[in-house]
């Protein structure tokens, strides 16, 4: 299966640094700090409540042993897994996601202040998707493909796959 999606849009192979039975793990467009990432169960699911209880082992197991690695590999200290679930909630893109983010000390001066940041970025993620090739109204620009294909790459290595999608 080589066809991946993230809600409505497609998600390149070289986007992805981790595949299990249920779930995949792909670098960010617009990480909040190095070493941001995305765990998505592989069926569109709208809602947590919604996604099956293998999914949900499935992707959190996978966040937990992603989380080990991001830690390690972006020098943090801890992490934030979160999970925006609904529109109301913050999330943006039609599609269960979880978030893991690598924490230092003196990321933010109060350490809730990461969850407007987290909300902002997914407004913006949301926005970008939508847009026409080539604009972006943001601040910040979203990463190449390049860069992102270089950091889901570094990343790769560092798990077993369930299924190699890259060939």
């Amino acid at each position: 299966m080589k066809g991946f999606h993230f809600g409505p849009w497609p998600i390149r192979p070289n986007e992805i640094f981790f595949t299990s039975k249920l779930s995949i793990g792909l670098v960010n467009l617009k990480p909040i700090v190095p070493g941001h990432v995305l765990v998505v169960p592989r069926r569109i699911v709208l809602r947590f409540a919604d996604l099956t209880s293998d999914e949900v082992s499935d992707m959190f197991l996978s966040a937990q042993a992603i989380g080990k690695v991001i830690e390690r590999e972006y020098g943090g200290e801890s992490l934030t897994i979160t999970l925006q679930d609904g529109p109301k909630a913050g999330q943006t893109v039609p599609h269960v996601h979880v978030h893991v983010i690598p924490r230092k000390t003196g990321d933010w001066a109060n350490n809730d202040d990461i969850y407007p940041e987290i909300d902002r970025k997914e407004k913006e993620l949301a926005g970008e998707l939508k847009a026409p090739k080539g604009v972006d109204n943001e601040e910040r620009p979203p990463r190449t493909q390049e860069d992102m294909g270089r950091e889901a790459e570094q990343l790769r290595k560092h798990f077993q796959q369930y299924e190699d999608i890259w060939n």
